[in-house]
């Protein structure tokens, strides 16, 4: 995508602490970045809307609108854009819920420059290698199960011709369930292809998209058709189509 590369290093850094985007913004433009920054949660949100963003910085704790409230519009408009909170709060329950609800990594507070700078371009890596894996391996390969077409080269999921909102997360546990039929793959498995393992993320949060996958492409999400669970090792895509 043209201009795709220059997008990628712009960044929005939603923090409420001066002194922290100050630190943040030195020290990431000395790595190529360019920063813009918001104070609030809702100039924050505003500022997304308005720009052409490669990452967003999200603190969890902000004033008139929560992080986590800022995460839900985001992704309520944007899929794909990579989100990575901070937060003071160590909590296992609120890591959880900062990852379901799709952002991409998360690092707590007090934190070093190093590790951040670290995780962005992890996140930057794990983006291109997805978008390579696309173009090379898969080209513009068309899955079609029933009224659901999955479009790999675009990246888009139709369902009687009508677009289907997903995650970058959702997409991918989709399209790599879809492209094996039958074959069933454990959450331990998943949670390498999908998420690298390097955000913490836990088991049962790949039972967590999946339940919202389903509930985004099956008839009926209580009796799925689609992806099917495999008690006690974890999912597969039906082979009903083959």
């Amino acid at each position: 995508m043209a201009g795709a590369g220059n997008a990628r290093k712009m960044i929005l850094v939603i923090e409420d602490d001066r002194e922290l985007i100050d630190l943040l913004s030195l020290h990431l433009s000395a790595e190529g970045y360019q920063i813009s920054s918001a104070a609030d949660g809702e100039a924050g949100l505003l500022a997304f809307q308005n720009g052409n963003f490669g990452l967003v910085i999200l603190d969890w704790m902000l004033p008139s609108m929560s992080g986590i409230d800022v995460l839900r519009e985001i992704r309520a408009q944007d899929t794909r854009t990579p989100v990575l909170m901070l937060t003071a709060r160590t909590e296992e329950a609120d890591k959880v819920l900062g990852l379901e609800l799709g952002c991409d990594d998360y690092l707590t507070k007090p934190f070093s420059i190093r590790e951040l700078t670290a995780r962005i371009k992890a996140l930057h890596r794990r983006i291109e290698r997805a978008e390579e894996l696309a173009r090379i391996a898969s080209g513009d390969r068309i899955l079609t199960f029933g009224s659901m077409k999955i479009d790999n080269g675009k990246r888009k999921v139709q369902i009687h011709g009508e677009p289907v909102p997903l995650t970058v997360k959702e997409y991918e546990l989709l399209y790599t369930l879809a492209s094996s039929p039958g074959r069933v793959f454990s959450r331990s498995q998943l949670l390498d292809l999908i998420w690298d393992q390097d955000s913490g993320v836990y088991e049962h949060t790949v039972n967590s998209h999946v339940n919202r996958l389903r509930n985004k492409v099956e008839d009926n999400p209580n009796r799925p058709r689609l992806i099917l669970t495999v008690w006690g090792i974890g999912y597969r895509f039906t082979e009903e189509f083959l």
